[in-house]
């Protein structure tokens, strides 16, 4: 099979979905983020569940904007369930009403070798803002994190 050119090629960032509409939006940036940094004109995001929108939806938009062939990112950090069964399925079910245009789901985050360098500057971002610094990582904008908790003994 011949690949499309990348501006030709749909690209779904597909992540569970949350009750939290917070979490929903931080998928936006996260696509947005992704579009401007990869060089494909199609991104479209997509909630697995709980939200929307949803993988048939992000799939027509995909087709609409002139996607010739459909690729799905879990935007997951390990492999399971959804990943191997749920969203292929949900895949399989957008594309029955696009029988011409392929679709693959590719691997989640997963061990790449750059979650470590990532884990190291959550890591050390949060400890700086536990003392007192003022700025707040990606995340942290969204939720009041980042503060040394201790438990009650009693």
């Amino acid at each position: 099979m011949h690949l499309p050119t990348p501006d030709r090629i749909g690209v779904i960032v597909v992540d569970h979905g949350s009750r939290r509409t917070a979490s929903n939006d931080m998928l936006l940036d996260v696509v947005q983020m992704f579009q401007q940094r990869s060089g494909y004109s199609i991104v479209e995001p997509a909630h697995m569940e709980l939200a929307e929108p949803s993988i048939a939806t992000a799939f027509d938009h995909c087709v609409a904007r002139g996607a010739e062939m459909v690729v799905l990112h879990p935007y997951f950090l390990l492999p399971g369930k959804h990943w191997s069964e749920d969203i292929p399925a949900l895949a399989r079910q957008a594309a029955s009403k696009h029988p011409r245009v392929p679709f693959l789901v590719t691997a989640p985050l997963g061990l790449h070798p750059l979650m470590a360098e990532i884990m190291q500057q959550r890591i050390a971002r949060c400890l700086e803002r536990s003392q007192g610094h003022p700025d707040v990582c990606e995340v942290c904008q969204y939720v009041d994190a980042c503060s040394v908790q201790v438990s009650d003994p009693t």
